[in-house]
């Protein structure tokens, strides 16, 4: 099987071409296999381009535990990226995937992506919950850079989110329009260099608690930096953004 890598600030994906239907999607086993950083080739996801009659293309998305997963947002800049690479479109491209249809833009090595509207977001005491595609629960701290994001992460999924699980950020704010953001993901179990939902949930969130009262934030990841852009109005965010390189790696094949 022929294969192909690509990374968005971090975040790296195995992409196949589908279009002939021939990848076995119901084998968990074997993508956890491929995703596997020992035994195979090693990522945070796989994802498949698939044929589809009202778009340039449709995206499937596996977390690395081999089950399939809501959205990704940097493997969709990823697979953007890959599209654009068959030759499926130019400049402007839109793509199904399992949260509807997204339109996207690329230039060189960027890849901006339209995410879904958000209309609800959920403050609590010390946390925000937004869903993005994916469901992702904010936390603010000090010290980022030294702070226990696996050890803290779990202990929140173990609490609140033992059942469906959840992907949680950690966030320290740096300026008006700047914040850098840590993300433990689910299915991953574990944390990852850069997680695009992620980092259009926190952009939503610190907009929604004024810490920010900007439209057009930064977010510095592990992996580099990402922007997110959005129009608020009222209690709903439409028009979001998600922009940041999305590079191929390398083409390779490998035994099923």
């Amino acid at each position: 099987m022929s294969f192909y890598k690509y990374q968005g600030t971090g975040n790296d994906f195995i992409i196949i071409d589908n279009r002939a239907l021939f990848f076995p999607k119901s084998n968990s086993v074997l993508i956890s296999n491929l995703c596997d950083r020992h035994y195979g080739i090693g990522a945070d996801g796989l994802i498949l381009l698939e044929n589809d009659k009202n778009s340039d293309f449709k995206m499937v998305y596996f977390n690395a535990d081999g089950n399939e997963s809501t959205m990704c947002g940097n493997g969709g800049r990823c697979i953007v990226a890959f599209a654009q690479q068959l030759q499926l479109f130019d400049k402007k491209s839109s793509f199904l995937a399992i949260d509807g249809i997204h339109h996207a833009t690329i230039d060189t090595n960027s890849v901006s992506l339209q995410m879904i509207d958000v209309s609800k977001v959920c403050i609590s005491e010390n946390s925000i919950f937004v869903n993005t595609g994916s469901p992702h629960h904010i936390e603010i701290v000090d010290d980022i850079d030294n702070f226990p994001v696996i050890e803290q992460a779990r202990k929140i999924i173990n609490c609140n989110y033992s059942t469906e699980g959840c992907n949680i950020n950690f966030v320290e704010q740096l300026n008006d329009t700047t914040f850098k953001v840590r993300t433990y993901e689910r299915g991953v179990e574990d944390e990852t260099l850069a997680c695009g939902t992620g980092a259009t949930a926190v952009a939503i969130a610190m907009h929604k608690i004024n810490k920010t009262n900007n439209n057009h934030i930064k977010l510095k990841v592990l992996g580099g930096d990402l922007e997110v852009k959005f129009t608020a109005k009222q209690d709903s965010y439409s028009n979001i953004v998600l922009s940041g390189s999305a590079q191929f790696v390398f083409k390779g094949t490998i035994n099923l």
